[in-house]
């Protein structure tokens, strides 16, 4: 199976659970400093931290169900950048948020710093 297939199947892994208060103004942010996947060039692993900003509307995510999700990439070879997109998009169609910001932080590795940055929306 092609490793963007199976880092699409992931996606099967996040629930989300009801907004008990839509229509209120608020931020949650999320973080995980244990997020690894494989160099698809070198298949060494790559570590990284990733926080999600978002402004729920109608749904929330579920954090066990985030956690299980974030642990399905730790086999499969991919760049940071589909990391980065594959992520936002799961998330962005699970929830429909009314802003969501997700940032990926690359451990250094030969002596680059690399974030990856995806947002959409503004916040209220």
């Amino acid at each position: 199976m092609e490793e963007l297939e199976k880092a699409r199947e992931a996606k099967r892994e996040l629930k989300k659970i009801k907004n008990e208060f839509e229509g209120r103004d608020y931020i949650i942010q999320l973080e995980n400093p244990e997020l690894t996947a494989l160099c698809p060039f070198t298949t060494n692993p790559d570590f990284y931290e990733i926080k999600i900003i978002y402004q729920p509307d109608k749904e929330l995510i579920e954090l066990k169900s985030l956690k299980l999700y974030l642990q399905k990439f730790r086999d499969i070879r991919i760049t940071h950048e589909s990391l980065l997109n594959i992520i936002f998009e799961d998330i962005d169609s699970l929830i429909s948020p009314k802003y969501l910001k997700i940032e990926l932080n690359v451990n250094i590795r030969g002596g680059i710093k690399t974030t990856v940055i995806r947002e959409k929306g503004s916040l209220k």
